[in-house]
């Protein structure tokens, strides 16, 4: 045999070894989609799990190139498992655009030092209705007051922290009532009714569940998961439109988000199609990565999601329409 030929028949062999590596990863991926599990090298895998995804498909085409057809099929079949997951983020709910939703936006402002005229501004420039805040700090409150914040926004219900993560609050347009915190959860979770006129009421939520990592708290944060799951179940048995926002430290991938969107819930992303709205990190040379802030509605329809910029945050935001119920009819619930 020839070098050249003892050459490409290395060539092939890396090809192979290479495509067959990619598709391993890529089932990976949509294996940690499914597991249910708090071990966290599981839990960090399922935040990339689209990523690893992605993969199968340099296996497909390297499996190919190599005419290895067995394969180059279980490379398919790994892709359409892949494409299924996340089929559900692009795949829109048949919703007509009302002249009446109201805006909602989620925002973490990284505890409490982005530009917050700047946030403001983008409420202003998008007429937000509802703003739920996380990483609100006792200084940033003033500071967004000064910005201009409360005279677009006039009716709020807050709980900051002195510093770092733990303040949430919001922010509405319309008068609110029914305020509660939500005990037991390292981060604060509050909740409040709002009455649009000439609209039905419904219940605001600010959710900030822990990180799952870099500590290990993998277990703090599959239980607060957990627990906020029963709290917005709760919420939705009064009947009443739910509305929530939060950085959920949680992607469309970890089942226990996933498990949030059961009981009428769903995904503003999901249910507009908009796809998977990454929004962190937002403050690296790279694109945001994850998904990990969320809008969830039950009970009313989402018309259109998208993220949008928060200026010196290390999050985007997510602004949701949202269009509430009309007369006995309950959107979203079924």
């Amino acid at each position: 045999m020839t070098s050249t030929g003892n050459s490409m028949r290395w060539v092939r062999r890396a090809a192979v070894a290479l495509g067959s590596s990619a598709v391993l990863v890529a089932a990976v991926g949509v294996a940690a989609h499914y597991l249910d599990t708090s071990a966290t090298l599981l839990v960090v895998l399922a935040s990339a799990a689209p990523l690893l995804m992605m993969c199968g498909l340099a296996g497909l085409v390297t499996l190919a190139v190599a005419r290895q057809w067995a394969g180059t099929a279980v490379a398919a079949a790994v892709l359409a498992a892949a494409a299924w997951t996340q089929l559900p983020l692009y795949t829109a709910d048949r919703v007509d655009a009302a002249p009446s939703a109201l805006t909602v936006l989620q925002a973490n402002i990284f505890f409490g030092n982005a530009d917050l005229e700047g946030i403001v501004a983008q409420v202003r420039s998008r007429d937000v209705d509802v703003l739920t805040v996380n990483e609100l700090t006792d200084a940033a409150v003033p500071r967004l007051g000064a910005a201009g914040l409360d005279e677009e926004l006039p009716f709020r219900y807050l709980r900051p922290t002195a510093e770092l993560a733990g303040g949430t609050g919001i922010w509405s347009r319309y008068p609110l009532s029914d305020q509660v915190e939500h005990l037991g959860f390292a981060l604060n979770m509050v909740s409040a009714r709002v009455q649009p006129p000439g609209q039905p009421s419904f219940v605001a939520v600010a959710a900030h569940p822990l990180p799952p990592v870099p500590r290990a708290q993998t277990d703090t944060w599959s239980r607060e998961l957990g627990q906020l799951q029963q709290i917005l179940r709760g919420l939705r048995a009064g009947g009443d439109p739910v509305v929530v926002g939060g950085d959920f430290n949680a992607t469309f991938d970890h089942s226990q988000y996933r498990a949030l969107t059961g009981d009428g819930f769903r995904d503003a992303a999901e249910q507009s199609g908009a796809g998977m709205l990454r929004t962190y990190p937002a403050d690296r040379w790279w694109p945001p990565a994850l998904a990990i802030d969320h809008v969830l509605v039950a009970g009313a329809d989402v018309t259109g999601a998208e993220a949008v910029d928060l200026p010196g945050s290390d999050h985007r935001g997510v602004l949701a329409a949202v269009v509430l119920p009309t007369g006995g009819d309950q959107p979203g619930s079924d």
